[in-house]
């Protein structure tokens, strides 16, 4: 892995010191969206493993393996 410079350490100091934090009206700044997007669920060991191997196998996150889990059954249930 590439080491930085101290130059190029204190240039990215710098930057993010002097950097203010955009922040959004209504909660619509970056970290608020991550916040909503973020919903955290509880799950069992053997669950967690299964979804990790599916996922990996499917090239894919484990949400999008849920998500999709999720419109199968609301399209069965249609």
């Amino acid at each position: 892995m590439a080491r930085m410079t101290e130059e190029e350490a204190f240039a990215l100091d710098e930057k993010w010191t002097k950097t203010t934090p955009k922040v959004g009206p209504n909660g619509s700044g970056f970290l608020s969206k991550r916040k909503a997007a973020a919903h955290i669920i509880t799950i069992d060991d053997l669950s967690a493993d299964w979804l990790n191997s599916k996922a990996i196998a499917d090239h894919k996150t484990p949400a999008e393996i849920i998500s999709d889990m999720v419109q199968e059954r609301i399209a069965a249930s249609a």
